[in-house]
């Protein structure tokens, strides 16, 4: 039996979305920044795109820039705060997503801006008291970037206080949303946020097609000097099909959100359930509460074995596909930043279990039943 678990990781393209791209694979081809019939129908279907997913999440068309993903959307929102808003400190956590993480430290060192870690609660959560002395100790302008919900524990970020916050003392405010996106409701009419992201990939879309929201009260410079397409900040030919499939699968996802959301949080209870009953000693990192924890996602402490490094593999062998940490750092010989971030048992073997809507409970039951197997066999000191 082979079950994908590691749907944080990337999800399968729903076959809606394929569907969808196939023809402008195949016979709608243009340019769109030709000016004959074949281009003006591709910028037409991409402005038609852009106006799905704006509308989709209560946003202006105008706010919607396309990228090649979250980590380019990230970048350029850090480019656009520096460059044109003159943001002189960045305030991020230690477990936010390296393309959040690693281009802070990276710009604020070019820069010379000032760089701070706001403090986590044990649970994993950001310190909210603490953002607020962070924000309230200096004059310069600041931006704050937390991510909505954590890729690796599922910490759910409360984006209204945090944006109320950073209104109160002049702050600008960019949140990762990558992993929540087309798995929450956006009301960008009602948040005050000025940047937020999205990668298709992420919710049953293509890879290598994102999307950046910059609020229209921020007018940004190039961050990909070119051309001038996508409001003159992202030089170069749009990604036609990858684009018509991100606005496909946002727009499947958003139709059964409620059902979506049911069956994927049922899920993950029942798995959390059938672990604690099957395996001694099991825990859970991060807050697991429904309410304030990423549904799609489940990171799991099992019990100390002879054999910790060898346990993805088994259940690798066994055809269970999971994580022991996000994807950008499965290849790296370092243990998850995340988990060393939150101050967790790394000499434990431990191991993220991420959902979708085309997993099932028969598929979560057989991967317990791996897990169960593999410490039944004595492989516990």
């Amino acid at each position: 039996m082979k079950v994908y678990l590691d749907n944080a990781a990337t999800t399968p393209v729903a076959p809606e979305v394929f569907e969808a791209m196939v023809p402008y694979l195949k016979n709608e081809f243009g340019n769109p920044s030709s000016t004959h019939s074949f281009g003006r129908q591709a910028k037409g279907t991409i402005e038609t795109s852009r106006r799905k997913v704006a509308g989709l999440i209560k946003a202006k068309p105008s706010e919607i820039i396309f990228t090649s993903g979250g980590t380019e959307a990230d970048n350029m929102a850090f480019s656009v705060a520096i460059n044109e808003l003159g943001v002189k400190r960045i305030i991020t956590s230690e477990i936010e997503h390296h393309a959040v993480i690693h281009t802070a430290e990276d710009v604020c060192k070019k820069n010379d801006l000032e760089f701070a870690l706001v403090k986590l609660l044990p649970n994993g959560h950001v310190d909210l008291e603490d953002l607020e002395e962070l924000l309230a100790k200096s004059d310069k302008k600041t931006l704050v970037s937390l991510m909505h919900g954590n890729n690796e524990i599922g910490n759910l970020l409360p984006l209204q206080k945090v944006s109320e916050m950073c209104r109160k003392h002049k702050a600008y405010f960019h949140s990762d949303t990558v992993q929540t996106m087309a798995h929450y409701s956006f009301d960008l009419s009602a948040l005050d946020i000025d940047f937020i992201t999205g990668a298709a990939h992420k919710f049953h879309g293509p890879k290598g097609v994102g999307f950046l929201y910059i609020n229209n009260n921020i007018k940004g410079l190039p961050f990909i000097h070119g051309g001038s397409q996508e409001r003159g900040l992202r030089g170069g030919t749009e990604n036609l099909y990858g684009i018509v499939g991100l606005a496909k699968a946002m727009e499947i996802a958003y139709e059964d959100l409620e059902a979506h959301q049911n069956h994927v949080q049922g899920l993950k209870s029942h798995m959390i359930e059938e672990l604690r009953k099957n395996i001694e000693d099991v825990s859970f990192h991060g807050d697991i509460t429904p309410e304030n924890s990423l549904y799609t996602v489940v990171n799991v402490c099992l019990p100390k074995t002879s054999k910790s490094a060898m346990l993805l593999f088994t259940l690798d062998l066994k055809g269970v596909a999971c994580s022991g940490g996000s994807a950008c750092t499965s290849g790296s010989a370092k243990g998850s930043h995340v988990l060393e971030g939150i101050q967790a048992d790394t000499t434990r073997p431990n191991v993220r279990f991420s959902f979708s809507r085309y997993t099932t409970k028969e598929e979560v039951d057989y991967a317990v039943g791996v897990l169960k197997e593999a410490f039944e066999k004595e492989l516990v000191d």
